[in-house]
């Protein structure tokens, strides 16, 4: 089924582009007649951000309250993963702030005078305001925070609930049950939600060709070209972070894991990689209480290249509808991005849903979200790649912190696939069930 969305997704582009160039011909000089005969196009782009934000309250609710609820609590993992955070920490600080660098370096956005179709085209500095916005982040009513999509506080509840239903041991198994089946379930209607994609896509690029001509396709090649120049730069500074700890055996970890490196990146399925994945970290050495535990929980919180694409999507957004960003308001969206992300694991095309809620959290055009849609997949495809190295060499560092490290396997040895659900080679340990998901939804 992705196979055929993202063919799908072509022929929506395809056609998207060849219908606004027929329109645009016709229609000739008239702007006006233009703007209409776009606006009706876009209907079909703002019907799928309709549905994205109908989704993200319960998305963010079930998947971070589920991922808590799975760390456990005992001194080794309190151990264990308390390092891994640390460590998912730094690095989406680094990804998120290499993004801003390079999407104010390259502005790709600039001179492409969007219209909001909103009446404010500005920000809401109200919101800015540093006092008023650190109390906005707790909610006064979970109902009210879900009516309005206020992420943040969605979050916060999350974190209190997912804690608590940790603490009170065996009577939560009810409840973490009844979370898991919502996480399916959303996870569904997500799929349904996504099969409205190629249409938004065609109606995204028809809206836009039919005003602006040919020319604005030139502004989707600088995009993407240059969202890779600012992967490639943070697949060098993960590397040499890596080898800080790793020494020389960081370039056999990348022989290990390049296969499941392609297989994200040609699939943009981080699922489709993660069996390949644990197959591989096994071979490298990483026991299975380790790579059990860090590979599911990194998936769904160490998601580098998927934080880097945040930052770098909404301030061309916000540079695409001529919106002036002060330092200070990029800084505060970056961090309201670090944790935004939190809580959107285990979700397909969980960049998008991040960059529409902080765009709403910041009064900025939501709408912007339809006019990436149309290369939003080869996009995907770096970033996802990007998820799973930086998870290999998360659960690597934090293995070598552990002292548990072990001599690899010869690499080119026949090797039987690890399994999922079983110690390989008698490195038995902890077992955590990790929540299998695809896309960038979680790694």
């Amino acid at each position: 089924m992705r196979n055929r969305l993202t063919a799908f997704i072509l022929i929506g582009m395809v056609l998207g582009v060849i219908t606004g160039f027929v329109a645009n011909q016709m229609i000739g000089g008239d702007a006006t007649l233009a703007k209409d005969v776009a606006g009706y196009f876009h209907l079909l782009a703002d019907i799928f951000l309709h549905l994205i934000k109908m989704i993200i309250a319960p998305l963010v609710f079930s998947t971070l309250v589920a991922g808590i609820a799975h760390m456990g609590d005992s001194a080794a993992l309190g151990r264990i993963g308390g390092r891994a955070l640390a460590w998912f920490i730094i690095a989406s600080l680094i990804s998120l702030t290499l993004g801003l660098i390079f999407v104010n370096f390259f502005a790709p956005g600039d001179g492409l005078n969007l219209v909001r179709s909103g009446a404010d085209a500005g920000v809401n500095t109200e919101a800015l305001n540093f006092r008023d916005f650190i109390l906005h982040v707790f909610p006064t009513s979970m109902i009210g925070a879900m009516a309005d999509n206020q992420i943040l506080q969605i979050v916060v509840f999350s974190l209190f609930v997912g804690v608590a239903l940790t603490a009170i041991g065996d009577k939560a198994k009810p409840i973490i049950t009844l979370i898991e089946a919502m996480v399916e379930l959303m996870l569904q209607v997500t799929g349904y939600v996504m099969r409205v994609a190629p249409f938004a896509v065609f109606g995204a690029l028809a809206s836009s060709v039919t005003v602006q001509g040919l020319g604005v396709l030139k502004t989707y090649g600088a995009l993407v070209g240059e969202f890779y120049i600012a992967l490639m730069c943070l697949w060098v500074l993960l590397f040499c972070a890596g080898a800080i700890f790793l020494g020389k055996r960081m370039f056999k970890l990348i022989r290990y894991v390049r296969e499941p490196i392609l297989i994200a990146f040609s699939t943009a399925s981080s699922e489709a990689a993660y069996p390949k994945m644990l197959e591989q970290l096994d071979r490298f050495g990483i026991p299975r209480r380790i790579y059990s535990f860090v590979l599911p929980l990194g998936y769904s919180f160490n998601l580098d290249g998927s934080m880097m694409y945040s930052t770098f999507a909404t301030i061309f957004i916000a540079q695409a509808y001529g919106i002036d960003l002060p330092i200070a308001t990029q800084i505060t969206i970056l961090l309201v991005l670090m944790v935004t992300s939190k809580g959107i694991a285990a979700v397909p095309r969980a960049s998008l849903v991040v960059v529409a809620a902080t765009l709403g959290q910041f009064d900025l055009p939501v709408e912007g979200i339809a006019f990436i849609l149309a290369v939003d997949h080869f996009m995907d495809m770096g970033r996802t790649a990007t998820n799973v190295l930086g998870n290999a060499i998360a659960t690597s560092v934090i293995t070598k912190w552990e002292g548990m490290l072990e001599v690899e396997e010869p690499i080119d040895v026949a090797h039987p696939k690890a399994p999922a659900h079983g110690a390989a080679h008698g490195r038995a340990g902890l077992e955590l069930a990790p929540d299998m998901v695809d896309g960038d939804r979680k790694g």
